[in-house]
């Protein structure tokens, strides 16, 4: 396994450039990139700019992925650039963005099918939208990747379903079905399933062998008596056993790339609740058919742990991190922090860092 970072949340993303974004992750000892569009690297697919990219990659040895946007129609005029590159047409859009990662040898393309949304509760996802049912949202996300299928194939691409805020690990098995394996994956956000109820392991044995790319991040989950918080931490400081999680992804692919996906530096304080999950409430059990008992239950028993962890003052809570600054220096720390804690779980599971091959 080789440990990279977000190319759009690593410090000074913008201020420093593509280029110099893969200079500061160098810097930091990553072994690769992961811009989130490929519009982050190139607004207008300037193919000087791209070859640049690619080849500043090559010579510092670092791993380059990106992503395509949002492929679910319902939330595509969030992401106006996708159709403006197209000149007005959304598939052509999509066309020339994959045509470009193909020219320059990125070939796992992240996708996703929303955003998240700067309401309290389930309002915060797609997934309860009132307006049109999270199924007609699935349904006309398959649609739409059905037309995408034949530009992958001929561009020999993998488009890989982050599993986000918004979407099971289900549903993403069930798109995967449809469309077909050979053009679709998914990538694994360690951190986004804890806020669809989903228990980490038990999320890891179920999509492991589709797993092609990777955002990696820990879950607070503090059980309170309306439902529970999520905040995103970093790795090693929240529930995710990464342990158990690696030895999952290495059965299938021990080359899999490692992104971290870290926090963005702020100034001052931060203001308001982190995410609040209603998972009390009977419209957010009626909107997830697919999660047993049995795993919610496991899921409730390490949000319990987890609780009685932050009550004991064993792990911050999210009031005392907010109070706290977290500007570049704290940032580079919690990224440093991260990386250490997933080095050592390689090296005690026996997985040599660099290729994933075991030792």
């Amino acid at each position: 396994m080789r440990i990279g970072i977000d190319g759009r949340k690593i410090p000074e993303a913008k201020a420093r450039g593509p280029v110099g974004t893969l200079d500061h992750a160098k810097s930091l000892g990553m072994e690769g990139v992961f811009f989130r569009t490929i519009l982050d690297v190139s607004p207008n697919l300037d193919r000087a700019v791209l070859r640049e990219v690619r080849q500043r990659a090559d010579e510092l040895g670092l791993y380059l992925e990106a992503g395509l946007g949002k492929v679910n129609p319902f939330a595509l005029p969030e992401t106006p650039e996708i159709r403006q590159i197209g000149d007005g047409d959304t598939l052509l859009g999509f066309r020339k963005m994959m045509e470009a990662c193909a020219e320059f040898d990125i070939r796992e393309l992240w996708i996703s099918t929303a955003g998240i949304k700067p309401y309290r509760g389930r309002f915060t996802t797609d997934r309860f939208r009132t307006d049109v049912a999270w199924e007609d949202q699935l349904e006309a996300t398959r649609r739409f990747m059905m037309k995408l299928k034949p530009i992958a194939l001929d561009l020999g691409i993998h488009m890989n379903l982050e599993t986000h805020e918004e979407i099971t690990t289900f549903e993403i098995l069930r798109l995967i079905e449809a469309v077909g394996e050979d053009v679709v994956g998914i990538v694994f956000d360690t951190g986004n399933i804890l806020i669809r109820g989903e228990h980490p392991v038990y999320a890891a044995k179920r999509i492991a062998p589709y797993v092609r790319q990777t955002h990696l991040k820990d879950g607070y989950v503090e059980l309170i008596d309306e439902g529970a918080y999520y905040q995103q931490r970093m790795c090693g400081s929240g529930v995710v056993d990464f342990k158990a999680v690696f030895t999952e992804l290495n059965k299938y692919n021990p080359d899999l790339t490692i992104t971290i996906e870290c926090d963005t530096p702020r100034l001052g304080a931060l203001k308001g609740e982190p995410h609040f999950l209603e998972i009390y409430n009977p419209d957010w059990i009626a909107g997830h058919p697919d999660l047993s008992r049995e795993e919610f239950a496991a899921y409730f028993e390490l949000a319990r742990d987890y609780t009685d962890r932050i009550h004991k003052g064993m792990v911050k809570s999210w009031q005392k991190l907010h109070a706290e600054n977290f500007e570049y220096p704290e940032a580079i720390q919690a990224i440093a922090f991260s990386k250490q804690h997933i080095e050592g779980i390689c090296k005690e599971l026996g997985i040599k860092r660099g290729t994933g091959a075991h030792a």
